[in-house]
Formats: C-alpha cells, sequence, structure tokens
C-alpha cells in the first residue's frame, strides 16, 4: 500500500500525491480526454509546480498520465472550438515543470502512449524521460496551422537540429525506440510506471541540497530569457489572430 503523505482529490483534472520518502507523483487525468489538457489543467500543473516547489519535504517530482492510451495528446483542441477559450502564455509557461515557476527538484517524465504537442512539450521540460515500448513522441501543430513556439527553441537543444526540425516542420513522430537513439528519452522499459518510481527512490534518497545544486548548473544555460519569453507571447498573438489557425484548430477537432 503507498504511503501517501497528502492527495487532491477524484474530481481534479491533475493529481498530486506525495509519498513519504520525499517523491511527489502528478498524474494528468483524463483518460477520456487521452490526457489532453483542457485550460483548468494547465492552471492546474502550475498551481501544482508551484507548491511542489515550495515543499521542501518533496526531493523529487513524476509526471505521468492516468489510462492507457496516453501521457497526454496534447491541448484539448475541442475545448477551444467548443469553448473559445484559450490559456494565456502564462498559463501555459506555469504549466510546464521549471518555466514559469523556478523548479530546482529534477522532474521525471513518464511516458507512455501518444506523448504529442503539448504532452511532448510537457516531456521536453522535464529532466528525465522514460518511456513505456507503446510511446509516441511527435509534433502534430504544423499539420494543423499551428505552432509550439517553447518547443522549436527547446527541442534542437535535445536532440541534432536536422532530427528536430524533422519532427517539427514535417510533423513526424517518433516511436520510444527511435527516441532512444536520438537521446530524447533516457530508457525504453516494459512497466515505465515502476521504472519512474525506482529513479525517482535513488535521487531521493541523496542530498536534496547537491542534486537541486546539480540541476540549477547543469540547466542554466536552457533558462528562457526575458526575451525568448516575448517572442513566444508575441508569436502566440500572432498565431491565434490568423483565420488558418482557427481553421486548422476546428478541423483537428472534427478528425479527432
Amino acid at each position: 500500500m503507498l504511503n501517501v503523505v497528502s492527495a487532491y482529490g477524484a474530481l481534479m483534472s491533475v493529481l498530486l500525491e506525495k509519498r513519504a520518502n520525499g517523491v511527489a507523483v502528478v498524474t494528468i487525468d483524463r483518460p477520456q480526454a487521452m490526457n489532453a489538457l483542457d485550460v483548468p489543467a494547465k492552471e492546474r500543473l502550475g498551481a501544482i509546480w508551484q507548491e511542489i516547489a515550495d515543499d521542501a519535504q518533496v526531493r523529487v517530482a513524476i509526471l505521468t498520465g492516468s489510462g492507457d492510451r496516453a501521457f497526454c495528446a496534447g491541448s484539448d483542441i475541442k475545448e477551444i472550438n467548443r469553448t473559445g477559450r484559450m490559456a494565456t502564455t502564462e498559463t501555459l509557461l506555469r504549466a510546464l515543470p521549471g518555466v514559469g515557476i523556478v523548479l530546482h527538484k529534477p522532474v521525471i517524465a513518464a511516458l507512455h502512449g501518444y506523448c504529442i504537442g503539448m504532452g511532448m512539450t510537457l516531456a521536453l521540460h522535464c529532466d528525465l524521460r522514460l518511456a513505456a515500448k507503446n510511446a509516441v513522441l511527435g509534433y502534430p501543430e504544423v499539420r494543423h496551422g499551428m505552432i509550439s513556439g517553447v518547443s522549436a527553441m527547446r527541442l534542437p537543444q535535445a536532440i541534432p537540429q536536422a532530427k528536430a526540425l524533422e519532427m517539427l516542420l514535417m510533423a513526424r513522430n517518433m516511436t520510444a525506440a527511435e527516441a532512444l537513439r536520438m537521446g530524447l528519452v533516457n530508457v525504453v522499459v516494459e512497466d515505465v510506471q515502476a521504472e519512474a518510481l525506482r529513479w525517482a527512490d535513488t535521487i531521493a534518497s541523496y542530498s536534496p541540497v547537491a542534486v537541486q545544486a546539480t540541476k540549477r548548473l547543469a540547466l542554466f544555460p536552457q533558462r528562457l530569457s526575458d526575451a525568448e519569453r516575448a517572442e513566444i507571447a508575441a508569436v502566440r498573438d500572432l498565431v491565434e489572430s490568423k483565420d488558418d489557425y482557427k481553421h486548422g484548430a476546428s478541423a483537428f477537432g472534427r478528425r479527432t
């Protein structure tokens, strides 16, 4: 039985479970939508990263998705089409671990099934990425007249530029095996949840001061500058004002 210190109720779209050993498990809990993120889920993620950052008892976090089909299938385009509501740039950045909120504690992504669009962006901003054999990683945005500004900046830092541009410009998905060869994921395993817990337990057993200082030093060159944040906001505003973006979102919603 899990030794749970605290957990949020089942009605939450993103769950936070804190274990007694300093490991926090963050679960996107919208399996009926393949864990696609609506605006409340993005807001909830931001609140969770802030809570993890502020809680001295948490040493490492795992990010995963519920169900068998997807880690996260991106933003909830159907919600956008239905309500016309979109997350603000600030909400989007805060939803990404360590971007809108300073987070020195390591975050492990446990990927399975579809990890695309915003889901891939979430994974990319985790410090370690473990994948199940059925994981599918990709960015379909350009196919639908959309853009992922944060990922266009970050993906070429994670894998060779040519392969990053292939994913972004061709909207080409990667299998877990391909992602492992590219260095986009650390390992491919049968039971990704169990493996993520093993990795988290190991990190949590080390000095939190040493772990967090090491992460700060290792990731210092990757921090978003104010200019990059402004560019992301400007690109987002420009794209959202265009008819082809709206038509692409509508078409994407009809196909899913």
